[in-house]
């Protein structure tokens, strides 16, 4: 491919596309969907407005390439969590998963997909729907695991995988929140316990 085909397909170069894109994802976890401008994206990027637009399109664009990349790498504990052999075990996972993704070391504090989502304002509603859909798709992936748990004998028969499964991402959601206001590590591993203790069994 010559030069200029190169040029009219807007290929970007001079960086690393996924240490920008690593760099996008530390801006939206710290600052929100509306509070990370195309400056403070592009400056952590290293890179133009323009070559930004050409690599990854426009900033809705940028977030959901973003959030990928986040749900690969820190919060790929909700695909593992599943995984697990018993539904109490599976819980445990996702919520410990839950503690130490919104508690990494050199990471912002919280979860991209609990603190972007609090974007209100007309122009963030596709970084809104985004995440409620990513959120919905977890709880959706805990239930069919619950259910599977009930006809498997895990789980009492008259246990409602619909509920448990909002239950689980509910105190998830709540660790985050509370570890953007300075929750610890401990603090919130003690709050996942708790929510545990009455987990029901078969």
């Amino acid at each position: 491919m010559d030069g200029q085909s190169e040029k009219q397909m807007g290929r970007p170069r001079g960086f690393d596309a996924e240490e920008a894109l690593e760099a996008a994802v530390h801006v939206f976890w710290a600052q929100g969907y509306e509070g990370a401008s195309l400056s403070d994206l592009t400056t952590a990027m290293g890179i133009s407005k323009t070559s930004m637009y050409a690599a990854f399109g426009n900033k809705d664009d940028l977030f959901r390439r973003a959030l990928e990349k986040y749900v690969e790498g820190p919060a790929d504990y909700g695909a593992r969590a599943v995984e697990e052999p018993t539904a109490r075990q599976v819980a445990a996972a996702f919520l410990q998963g839950s503690v130490r993704a919104t508690t990494r070391p050199g990471s912002p504090a919280g979860c991209l997909g609990v603190h972007g989502a609090l974007a209100t304002s007309a122009t963030a509603h596709g970084a809104r729907d985004v995440l409620v859909a990513w959120r919905r798709d977890g709880e959706s992936r805990l239930e069919q695991r619950f259910r599977r748990a009930v006809e498997e004998g895990d789980l009492p028969a008259d246990s409602d995988p619909a509920r448990l499964a909002r239950y689980v991402m509910t105190v998830a959601n709540g660790i985050a929140v509370q570890a953007v206001t300075g929750a610890t590590r401990q603090d919130l591993q003690d709050v996942a316990d708790t929510a545990l203790l009455n987990w029901p069994s078969a």
